[in-house]
This record gives C-alpha cells, structure tokens and sequence, in this order.
C-alpha cells in the first residue's frame, strides 16, 4: 500500500483528535465491565459464565490502550520551546487531583481499615505499582496503579521523544515491529525467569504473582507500551502510515481478543492487543486529519471521553463500596442485576462528570500555563536541533 503524506501535519496545523477522544470512553467502559464480570452479579450461572468469558480480558486490554494512547497523544500534542520542568508540572496536574479526591473517597468509605500505613503511602504518591505484591499494587482505589505508570512514563518522555525523533523516518515501521514482538515474547520471558510460585488468580486463570507483576504492573516493561505509541505517532507524523482501512483493523482486534479468551495465563495480558492497538489508534487518528466524520466525533462521545479519566477512577470504588453495602458476595436475579448495573454505571457517570467539572478542569485551566506559539510548519517539521519537550494543548490531554 502506498503512504499518505497527507496524514502528516506540521505542528501547527494538527487537529483535535476528537474521535480519540470518544475511543478513550470505550476503554474505560471495558475495564467497567472487566470488574462487573469478576463480582459475577448475577445468580443464573449461564449469564454470570457468559459474561465473565465476554469480558474476562477487557480490562487488560483496556489498560494497554490507555499506555499505547498516552505514547501517541503526547507525541502528537509536541510543541516546541516548553520547559521540561513545564511540561512535567502539566502531567502532574493532569493526575493527582482527581487521584487524591478518589484516593480519599476510598480510604474513607472503606480501605483505610484494611491497608498498612506503609500501602496507604506508596497509593498515595502512586508508587505501587512499584511494588511486587499484588496486596499493594492493586490496594486502596485498584486501578490507580496504572497512574504510577503513567507517572513514570510522563517522567521519562522527555528522553524518549528525542530519543525516537532520532530514529530515520524510514526505520520506524522496523522499530514498531520490534517494540510489538517483545510485548508479544515478554509472557514467554516471565514463564522462564521468574518462580511460578506463589501464584494468583487473572482472574479466571493462576498465572505465577511475580510473572503477572513483571508482564503487566511493573513500570519498566509497561514502558515498551507507552513507546510504542510514541513510535506510531512519528510513522504519522513522517507519513508513513499507509491508510490502513478502519474495518479491518477492528476484526484484527476482535480476532485477536477471541484469542486471548482461550490463551493461558501471562499470554492473555498484553500480547494479544499489542498490534491491533498499535494499528487502530493511528487509524482512527488520521480520520481526524483527514476531517473524517465517524460516530467518535459526535458531542455524546465527546463528552464521554472528557470524562473519562474521572470515570476510570472513580468507577471501582462505586462498584466495591456499592458491593459491601448490599452484602459481598450476593448475586441478583437477571433484571435486578441489570437494574444494580445500571445504577452503578449512572452512579459512576455523574461523579466522574461531577470530578471533571469541579477538580480536574478547574485545575488544568488555573495551573497548566499558557500554550507556546508554534513554531513555523516547516521548521516545526524539520527541527534543527534535538527535538522539543511539549507543550500540551488541553483539547489533547490524555
């Protein structure tokens, strides 16, 4: 297939990505029903079996997206002459207020009874995943340890965006495939380095804890994921992606989810998404450049994908405070199970709208700073000297 320069837009001509942003909601309405599945609502064990197997995996999934997302999006967002000491304090805005407002809800609501101080801690300053317990890494409010990632990442972005800006245009592609076949050979490493014991439960399938760890929580290799999006941004950007059709990129996701429902252990986590996630955020991006109309774009999407890191956050502490008031462990008929469903998904809806609009707005406006001016197209496309830290615009934050 032939490339697309078009798809390439100088740094001052690239558009909003609006239908990323609708695709973000959809990842986190996974992980939603990721952990709705493993609380198995449901008493008629056919619905509760057909729904775990349905959406087993989609919270991994969901989770690679969001690393792969975080990679593309600042790279796309990268505007030269920002500070880099600018561009961290904007990240860091970007997470810890809605984190520490959910990390309090939940410690007060119920996990400071069943956390060490030491655990409170390190989910405090989003260290735990650091940790190789999974009573630490996924204690207090579960899924913030993916922001102790995502800390990690935003801290050594600097280093990698100059460090792939380097990269010849004409090797990127060769760089992407090497960043996705060791995602895809990591479970394999794990099986062979690490102790299969103690083991834990993902969460259908006992996988070794330490593997898990290493294949899907630690810092360092979930690092692969973030560059990689890093990587698909610059084959963009050097127009180089050949305008893949959007259709087959989702039966290559789909395929390959159906895969990961019958693979074993460590290999269900991250290496079954790696390439169609890879291919699917570049294509839907460059709809975007293209001026594409997709139903991504509409205002409800819209407003569902700014919302959606409050949701992510703000989600499970809905869903396992709503359990221990109504008894753990209870299952419901099939219309009340939906019925308490829907109320937790309302219920998470409007905090989450509730957050946007009172903590994490509010705080990006008064302390991001204003944006850079662009540089010229051409010199923006073609930087003389070691590329940029950047400036990120507020329509594109992650």
């Amino acid at each position: 297939m032939s490339t697309a320069p078009t798809d390439a837009p100088s740094a001052s001509a690239r558009p909003r990505l609006a239908s990323i942003t609708g695709l973000r909601f959809l990842a986190a309405l996974a992980v939603f029903l990721f952990h709705i599945a493993i609380f198995r609502p449901f008493s008629h064990t056919g619905v509760s079996d057909a729904l775990f197997t349905a959406f087993s995996k989609a919270g991994w999934a969901g989770v690679s997206f969001f690393f792969l997302l975080s990679g593309y999006v600042l790279t796309w967002a990268a505007r030269p002459g920002d500070p880099v000491t600018a561009f961290w304090r904007r990240r860091l805005l970007k997470l810890f207020p809605n984190h520490l407002v959910t990390y309090a809800l939940t410690m007060a609501l119920y996990a400071i009874a069943s956390v060490s101080l030491g655990t409170a801690l390190l989910n405090l300053v989003l260290l735990q995943p650091w940790a190789t317990g999974e009573p630490v890494f996924f204690s207090v409010n579960n899924p913030s340890w993916s922001l102790g990632c995502e800390l990690f990442f935003y801290l050594m972005f600097p280093l990698l965006h100059r460090w792939i800006a380097a990269v010849p245009a004409g090797r990127l592609w060769w760089w992407a495939a090497g960043l996705m076949g060791a995602i895809i050979a990591l479970p394999a490493v794990a099986y062979a380095a690490v102790p299969g014991e103690p083991s834990m439960m993902a969460p259908d399938t006992p996988v070794p804890a330490l593997g898990f760890w290493l294949v899907y929580i630690f810092p360092i290799t979930r690092l692969l994921d973030f560059t990689l999006g890093i990587v698909m941004a610059r084959v963009v950007l050097e127009g180089r992606w050949p305008r893949l059709p959007l259709a087959p990129v989702l039966a290559l996701l789909l395929a390959c989810y159906a895969l990961s429902l019958h693979l074993p252990g460590l290999y269900a986590l991250t290496a079954t998404s790696v390439v169609p996630f890879a291919l699917l955020i570049p294509a839907v991006a460059t709809l975007d450049v293209r001026g594409r109309h997709t139903v991504l774009r509409g205002r409800t999407m819209t407003w569902l994908g700014e919302v959606s890191f409050a949701f992510y956050l703000v989600h499970w502490p809905v869903l396992n405070y709503g359990q221990r008031l109504l008894g753990e462990g209870r299952q419901y008929s099939l219309p009340m199970g939906t019925a308490l469903v829907a109320l937790c998904f309302a219920v998470s809806l409007l905090l989450a709208w509730l957050l946007y609009i009172g903590v994490e707005r509010p705080a990006m406006r008064r302390w991001s700073g204003r944006r850079p001016r662009a540089m010229a197209p051409e010199t923006a496309r073609r930087p003389t000297g070691p590329p940029p830290v950047p400036a990120l615009p507020t329509d594109l934050r992650p």
